[in-house]
């Protein structure tokens, strides 16, 4: 996997990212450091890789377990440290998953196997990080 990342000095502080796969981002900092405030910070962007990573997990080994899954929404929330490098601390994930007749435990179990198992992203910050998650199901 590779990334490259250029900075936009017309731009400030902002930065554009081009993915091994292809696809271009853009990242921009707060205005006291400098930036615009045009894009998500680099920290964000880590924080919704992470997201994504897990989301993409657990809707695969409900899909797997032939579970009627029609959408799944986590919502993070987030504490990093006060003083340089201010890392992440405390993350909670709150998976709102939807679909037919989806047992709780099964839910469950994807999630924890997306946490100690399949996710690279929070499996790495949770050497850092204390990772909580919680969930809902919502009938479809």
């Amino acid at each position: 996997m590779d990334c490259t990342i250029n900075w936009m000095p017309a731009n400030g502080m902002a930065f554009s990212a081009e993915t091994g796969s292809g696809h271009l981002l853009t990242m921009d900092g707060a205005p006291d450091g400098g930036g615009r405030n045009l894009a998500p910070r680099p920290m964000e962007l880590l924080l919704a890789g992470t997201g994504g990573c897990t989301a993409y997990d657990v809707v695969l080994i409900l899909k797997r377990g032939r579970h009627d899954v029609r959408g799944c929404q986590v919502k993070l929330t987030s504490e990093r440290a006060a003083t340089e490098p201010k890392v992440f601390t405390c993350i909670n994930m709150h998976f709102i998953v939807t679909g037919v007749n989806l047992p709780p435990a099964a839910v469950e179990r994807a999630i924890q196997m997306s946490h100690d198992k399949y996710c690279s992203a929070s499996i790495m910050l949770g050497k850092t990080a204390e990772i909580t998650t919680s969930f809902e199901v919502v009938a479809a």
